[in-house]
Formats: C-alpha cells, sequence, structure tokens
C-alpha cells in the first residue's frame, strides 16, 4: 500500500485559529500572572499569550496544541471563542479541555460539548469546525484550553509552526516526531510508503525556518525536532507591508523526493519546462493562425505586438466565466490541453492564453521563453523552500535584436511590455538560461507607470472654486482601473473612482469623475475627466489662503506617524506623480505667496520637485514626485522616513492672495 503526500489543510486552517496541543497537563497560575492588568512587554495589549505548545507525533497519529492566554482588556475576551477547522472523516478533533481562572483564583471549567458545525462540502471532502466559548470570561481573566487532532495511519503531517499570532507570546514550545522512515537510526523504506504528486518516492524530509537571531531548531538523538522560545513579538500591522505570510517567524516542515538544495530548482526547472513545451508546441493549427496574422515583411517586434494583441483578445476566463465540461460539449469544444485548443475556443484562462502566446511566438520564429513566478500579492520567491507550488502565474520572456523584453499575455488589458505589479521582480524559474535554477522577473521603471493631473481652477474672492481636471495614467494605475471595468459596469467603475478623489480632493471640495478616454485600449493612455468644485480656501479681511498643492491637502503622507519599523516596506512598484494646476485669480487679487521652487532629493531613490509661475492673473503650480523604488529593507526605514518628513513639510506651503495695489479690498 502506498501513501500520498499529506497536505496540510487542517493543520494551516487550526495554526490560523490557534494551533493544537494535546499531553500537556494545566499549569497552576502564579500570583504574578493572576494580578496582571498590564504587559510592560506589550504596551497596549487587551491579552497575551503566556504560554503556547504545539506538538506533532506522526508515529502516534496526533497533533495537539495547549494555550494560557492573560486577558487584559474588554477586547480581549474575544479570545473566549475558540474556532477549530478540521477535514472530517480522516481527522478528528478529540480531548478538548478548558478553564477560565479569574483574578481571585476561582476556576470555572468549561462544561457541556463544543459544537461541530459543517463549514463546507464537496463530493471529495467535508470540512468542519469545531466551536467551543470558555466560561465566565471577564477582564483578568486567564483562558487556558487543550486539544488534540487525530490521523489514522494512512496519512502522514508536515507540521508549520506559525510562531508569531494577533497577540505577544511569553513563551513557546514546539515539538516534532516525524514519520517513522525519517527517525535517526531507522532504515528508510519510504519506497514502500510515500510519493509526491508527480509520483517520485519521498525520502528527504526538511525544513524552511525564518527565526529570530540566536533561535535554532534542536534535533535529539533519534530525530525529534524541537524549539523554544521567549518574548515573541505580535504580528505587525504596519502601512505598505510585504505579504504577510513572507516574513513572519515560523518554521515549515516539508517532504522532498531524493532533492538537494543545489540540485532542485534545476531539476524542477526542467520537469515543468518539458510541460510548457508539451503545451505551447507549435502544431500545424497554430501555425495556421499565425500566418493568417502576420504579413511577410513584418520585423520581429511588428510581430510580437501583433500577436499579443491576438491573444489579449480573446476571452480571458479568470475575468469572466470559465465553460464547464457541459457547455465545451455542446459548443463541440474541450478542455484545453494544448495551446490549439485555446486558440479554437477563443478562451482560457491567464495561464492558456500566456502559453498560448508563447506557442504562436515560437510558431512566428521569436526567441521567446516562460517563466513561472510567484505573485507577489501573496508572497515573496524563497529559494530556501524547495516547493515548486510557491510560484503562481505565468510571463513569457522573448529576446529581440538582442534585447529581452518581459510580456503579460495572460493580464487582460495590460499593455505590450508591461508586468502587471505582481509579477514585476518576482522570482521563479524560467526557460532558456544556463543559471541557478531560479531567476527574477525584471522590475519595471518609475517612468512607466505614471499619473499626470492636470488642472485648470476658478477661484473668486471668498476662496470658491470650480475647476476641470484630467487624470493621464499609465503602466499600474491605468491596468488597475482598467481590469475593474472587466469584472463591473462603467457606472460602478466611476463610483469606485469618485471613492477615491474623495481621499485626494481638499476639505470642501467635491471632485467627480465625468467620463474616461480610452477604457478599452490598453495600449493608449487613460484619462479620466474630473470636475470639481466647492470651497477651496479661507478668506480673511484681506487674504485669501489656499492649499499650496490640491491633492496633496486631503492625503496622508506615508511613513510619518511611525518611528521605528519591523518590517520591509513594500510599496509595489516604482511611479512618478506629477500634479500641474494654474489657479486663475479673481480681478483685485494677486499672489502674496506661494510654493517655493524647490528639488529635495533622496540619492538613486527618489525626488520631489516643485515649481511656481505666476503671471498676470493666473499662477501655475507644478510638483513632481518621483520614487525609483518598490521596496526597501526595515534598516533602511530612517533614511524613508527622513526623506517623507521632508516632502510633508513642503507639502503644508499655502498659496496666499492679497488685494492688488489700488484695488480697495
Amino acid at each position: 500500500m502506498r501513501i500520498s503526500v499529506f497536505i496540510r489543510t487542517s493543520l494551516l486552517m487550526m495554526a490560523a485559529v490557534w494551533p493544537a496541543l494535546a499531553l500537556a497537563q494545566f499549569q497552576q497560575p502564579t500570583k504574578e500572572e493572576l494580578k496582571m492588568t498590564a504587559d510592560p512587554k506589550a504596551p497596549g495589549a487587551s491579552a497575551v499569550f503566556l504560554y503556547f505548545e504545539e506538538t506533532t507525533d506522526d508515529p502516534l497519529h496526533y497533533h495537539s496544541l495547549y494555550v494560557r492566554i492573560k486577558v487584559l482588556e474588554e477586547k480581549g475576551k474575544e479570545l473566549a471563542t475558540v474556532e477549530l477547522p478540521y477535514q472530517r472523516g480522516d481527522y478528528k478533533i478529540t480531548d478538548i479541555k478548558a478553564r477560565t481562572i479569574h483574578a481571585d483564583g476561582t476556576v470555572v471549567p468549561l462544561e457541556g460539548k463544543p459544537e461541530d458545525l459543517l463549514t463546507s462540502k464537496n463530493k471529495d471532502k467535508q470540512v468542519g469546525r469545531m466551536v467551543f466559548t470558555l466560561p465566565s470570561v471577564e477582564v483578568g481573566s486567564i483562558l487556558e484550553y487543550r486539544y488534540q487532532l487525530r490521523y489514522d495511519d494512512h496519512h502522514y503531517s508536515s507540521p508549520f509552526w506559525e510562531l508569531q499570532h494577533e497577540y505577544f507570546v511569553h513563551k513557546a514550545h514546539y515539538a516534532f516526531t516525524p514519520f517513522k522512515a525519517f527517525m535517526k537510526g531507522t532504515q528508510n523504506q519510504t519506497s514502500m510508503y510515500l510519493t509526491d504528486a508527480h509520483g517520485n518516492t519521498v525520502n528527504s524530509l526538511l525544513w524552511w525556518p525564518q527565526l529570530p537571531p540566536g533561535v535554532e531548531v534542536k534535533t535529539d538523538f533519534v530525530g525529534r525536532f524541537s524549539l523554544d522560545l521567549e518574548d515573541i513579538p505580535a504580528i505587525p500591522h504596519e502601512e505598505w507591508m510585504p505579504p504577510v505570510r513572507s516574513f513572519l517567524y515560523h518554521v515549515l516542515f516539508y517532504y522532498v523526493s531524493g532533492f538537494n538544495a543545489a540540485e532542485f530548482w534545476q531539476s524542477e526547472e526542467k520537469r515543468w519546462s518539458k510541460e510548457v513545451d508539451h503545451f505551447a508546441e507549435p502544431s500545424k493549427p497554430i501555425k495556421e493562425a499565425v500566418n493568417g496574422l502576420l504579413m511577410p515583411d513584418d520585423s520581429a517586434m511588428d510581430k510580437a505586438r501583433k500577436l499579443y494583441k491576438a491573444v489579449q483578445a480573446l476571452d480571458n476566463t479568470d475575468y469572466s466565466r470559465k465553460k464547464g465540461q457541459a457547455e465545451l460539449k455542446q459548443l463541440g469544444l474541450k478542455e484545453a490541453k494544448r495551446a490549439e485548443d485555446t486558440w479554437a475556443q477563443k478562451s482560457g484562462s491567464s495561464e492558456d492564453i500566456a502559453l498560448l502566446y508563447l506557442a504562436m511566438a515560437r510558431a512566428a520564429g521569436l526567441n521567446a521563453n516562460a517563466m513561472r513566478v510567484v505573485n507577489r500579492n501573496q508572497g515573496i520567491f524563497a529559494p530556501a523552500y524547495l516547493r515548486f507550488d510557491q510560484l503562481d502565474d505565468d510571463i513569457i520572456l522573448m529576446t529581440i535584436d538582442g534585447k529581452e523584453i518581459a510580456l503579460d499575455p495572460g493580464e487582460k488589458m495590460a499593455p505590450f511590455q508591461t508586468l502587471k505589479w505582481i509579477h514585476s521582480g518576482a522570482g521563479g524559474v524560467r526557460q532558456g538560461v544556463e543559471a541557478k535554477g531560479y531567476a527574477f522577473a525584471p522590475m519595471s521603471p518609475y517612468t512607466a507607470n505614471t499619473l499626470l493631473r492636470i488642472g485648470d481652477v476658478t477661484l473668486d474672492d471668498k476662496g470658491t472654486m470650480t475647476g476641470d481636471f484630467r487624470f493621464v495614467m499609465t503602466g499600474q494605475e491605468a491596468l488597475f482601473w482598467r481590469q475593474a471595468a472587466l469584472e463591473n459596469d462603467e457606472d460602478e467603475v466611476k463610483k469606485r473612482f469618485d471613492r477615491w478623489l474623495e481621499t485626494l480632493a481638499p476639505a470642501g471640495v467635491d471632485a467627480h469623475i465625468d467620463h474616461f478616454l480610452a477604457l478599452d485600449q490598453p495600449e493608449s493612455n487613460l484619462i479620466a475627466i474630473v470636475k470639481a468644485s466647492g470651497t477651496l480656501g479661507t478668506a480673511t479681511a484681506k487674504r485669501v489662503l489656499l492649499p499650496g498643492f490640491f491633492f496633496e491637502t486631503h492625503s496622508r503622507m506615508p511613513f510619518i506617524d511611525r518611528e521605528k519599523r519591523q518590517v520591509p516596506v513594500d510599496m509595489h512598484y516604482p511611479e512618478q506623480v506629477t500634479d500641474q494646476v494654474t489657479y486663475h485669480l479673481p480681478a483685485g487679487l494677486k499672489v502674496e505667496g506661494a510654493p517655493e521652487s524647490a528639488k529635495i532629493p533622496w540619492a538613486d531613490r527618489a525626488v520631489l520637485v516643485i515649481k511656481t509661475v505666476t503671471d498676470a492673473g493666473k499662477v501655475t503650480i507644478a510638483r513632481q514626485f518621483s520614487r525609483g523604488f518598490a521596496g526597501l529593507k526595515a534598516e533602511d526605514y530612517p533614511a524613508l522616513r527622513e526623506f517623507y518628513q521632508k516632502v510633508a513639510t513642503a507639502d503644508q506651503q499655502q498659496l496666499v492672495l492679497t488685494a492688488a495695489e489700488g484695488t480697495g479690498k
């Protein structure tokens, strides 16, 4: 009998709540724990974990958790309700024990049975959740519970120790006794039992740690793993973070098929590349389609553009609706197993369309290769984590006239040579080069992602304004709104655009989009025509005071409020935002003061340029902010914050109007 790899669904779901413990006994609280009303190690916390223990024992087929929590504020009482997801059938939650301990030492045990609720089901599995609420919880209580998840000997586990939680953890202990074939001194007989998704024999247990400095996973003489930690910070919540699971402390155990770290990615690239080449073979139907789209005298770049336009025009089912088996049969179509199938039914997933483009490019004689990358909105590529399934999406790399360009044909509305930001700079594997086995996609330059806001504003002597604006967008901003229009009607897109304008327009000013230009034309600039009116400034007896920068008075500058930072910065993509607003002045008023022309640089990373031009009856204020980076390390934060503080100070300047001589105002 062979046993398939145990997918960690149940254990991961449980870890996301409050993982599991089994054999640990309840602890007698100390006097200090009972009297605690606040925690100096976690200032302002509504609760803290006093102790957290997670144990996995494969030979005995159980995963268990033991938790002790101190409730410090009213919000912390939410932790009294515990939900334990699990997969019904093969797994069973047992031995649930819980109690509440009041600050005076009174113990109130959990009575009655937990609820066993059905969360979801399909023909293959049912997902349930065991729910219980600890009794008589109040601020100052200690919550204590434990339980076990048991599974049969047809499964084995690879635990994911998620070491950080929503609340500070004082002490934690983790233990893992692996499947017997991986214990030290045991003859490895995994060929009899374990296979991976490709049918290969599993014979290596690896672990991917991301731990605080000085902390290590320990193994004993028989091969059991353990980890002890103290003072684990809560999950940080900071602006512009990378995907949270990419930087939190963790240890992830997993099984692989005989690869060492140096060989894994090269081997996986070869396997994946073979599958890609099979799907994207330039077959006879593909060659015929290409011949119908191209002219004999087309240049290589012309060929690449024409083919890109052709596949972008197909129905991308990731943005519409994937056809079911019955509908495909009725239409005389079949599920796409080759690129020619996707072309025949004129629709496919983002992956299907990307690989169709690869097939057509190769049929046209172009030098094109596929690359599979991590979706940066979901995670960050980790070469040390030897699992191919961390990769998500396909892009195409093409060499024309000795220059390599990156293309994103599977992203509906992505212009030619524009990668959506989730793929730009992302890591993965690629065809066509002899390297480490993994590579990184190019990051787009800031000049590829631009927002130009041009305004023409008419003022009266009370500071009331009317204005017309044009928002001209390229790159990521344009792609965002175009993809929003694929999934919503234009009225809904306008409503969302208006909500965005609310975050930009000065207080007292209403701004609304009138219409879009080129919303369905990805190769053109996207333009939004905006109308605005309201009270822009404050009038005194002799002056009218106006914000110096129309779009910066209401928007919040990032990175100013927080003095320190724990995690890296991820601002998705470099960009350039340019504002040019011309104010037409009322008769009798002139400019007394305006933002000073200036240049505020952060060497090789960002720059703010301000320019003010005053003419008879009008003043034009231009502001251009260029940011050449997408991500920064946490240690770069002090310099980042200092730069943004300078920008915020410059943005506080005002436009001051005063009565012209002889007007009598």
